[in-house]
């Protein structure tokens, strides 16, 4: 990447990747407290239509490059490594009207197979009990031949990982996947009355959730990019009962305040992993350490089914006694 293609890149979606959000919008401008020191009245302005910025409350502006170079105080080289890395979804729609064909395809998509990749989920703390949320893809970058885990959103993209790749393919969505009781799960589920979910940024975390939950029924929307936010509270909509477990850096806490600010009755429960990242980090913590239920001292209260509701198929969150960490 260099600075002409980040500089195409929305703004709106780097903030967001940034964990800052629009105090006020339209369609012309978006205003937002000031990213490089706390204020209390928003002087940050953004300019969507020629994607520039300006700072009134220092008299300073620019493009991406100057923004991240105030932001960062770094070098213009490790700001456009910093940008390769974020999978900006505007730069992905950028380069595919600019290309007429597309520098891969989608080669073969079938059952986890090769075992590689199910080392690497081994070593994330992830055993068969998550294989039926995922796929083996096999698929051609230019001239190279890859394979990787693939995460199906509702788009029909894949979100992709092995030990080597962190990628997307086709179009960005969100996920959505329902978890029965018995552990059963299907992806895409439609005209249901469902009142519970759980809601994660990445489909690690949320296989991590699969991995150490014990009674959950309900759907899991894996966001898959914060600059999904808008259209995740979207989906949000339609629950009764909003669980988070997002992650525990700037970014995801203030993700987490967005949403509860559209959600105040959500319950937040980052505190399980309070001392991680994210929920994964969480769980090879435990792997590593051989924390058990049994010699573990502190409680994790996962959200469980309430019985009693199950009979009236109104199901409803209730926390019960679940895995324990060492302190």
């Amino acid at each position: 990447m260099n600075c002409k293609q980040f500089n195409s890149i929305s703004l709106e979606e780097v903030l967001l990747s940034l964990g800052h959000y629009p105090t006020k919008q339209n369609e012309k401008e978006a205003w937002y407290l000031n990213p490089f020191a706390s204020e209390s009245q928003a002087s940050f302005k953004l300019d969507k239509r020629i994607n520039a910025w300006y700072l009134h409350s220092e008299g300073v502006g620019g493009n991406n490059t100057d923004f991240m170079k105030k932001y960062l105080n770094t070098s213009v080289n490790e700001i456009l490594d910093w940008a390769q890395k974020q999978n900006f979804s505007s730069f992905h729609r950028q380069r595919q009207i600019i290309k007429s064909e597309p520098n891969y395809r989608i080669d073969e998509i079938l059952d986890l197979q090769n075992p590689n990749l199910k080392h690497y989920l081994q070593g994330r703390g992830l055993s068969l009990k998550v294989y039926d949320y995922i796929k083996e893809v096999r698929f051609t970058i230019g001239s190279k031949k890859l394979y990787a885990i693939g995460f199906e959103n509702l788009s029909g993209g894949f979100e992709l990982r092995n030990a080597f790749y962190k990628g997307s393919l086709l179009k960005k969505d969100c996920s959505l996947i329902h978890l029965s009781s018995n552990g059963q799960g299907k992806s895409n589920i439609q005209d249901r009355d469902v009142r519970v979910i759980a809601v994660f940024e990445g489909f690690m975390d949320a296989l991590s959730f699969i991995e150490l939950q014990k009674s959950f029924a309900g759907d899991i929307l894996v966001m898959n990019s914060i600059a999904l936010l808008n259209k995740s509270v979207e989906h949000l909509k339609n629950y009764h009962h909003i669980n988070l477990f997002l992650d525990n850096d700037t970014a995801g806490i203030k993700c987490k305040s967005e949403i509860i600010k559209s959600f105040p009755e959500a319950k937040d429960h980052s505190g399980i992993y309070s001392n991680h990242k994210d929920l994964n980090e969480f769980l090879i913590h435990r792997m590593k350490n051989n924390v058990s239920n049994k010699t573990a001292k502190q409680s994790e209260k996962f959200p469980q089914q309430d019985k009693q509701h199950v009979r009236n198929q109104e199901p409803e969150i209730k926390n019960s006694n679940g895995f324990k960490r060492k302190r």
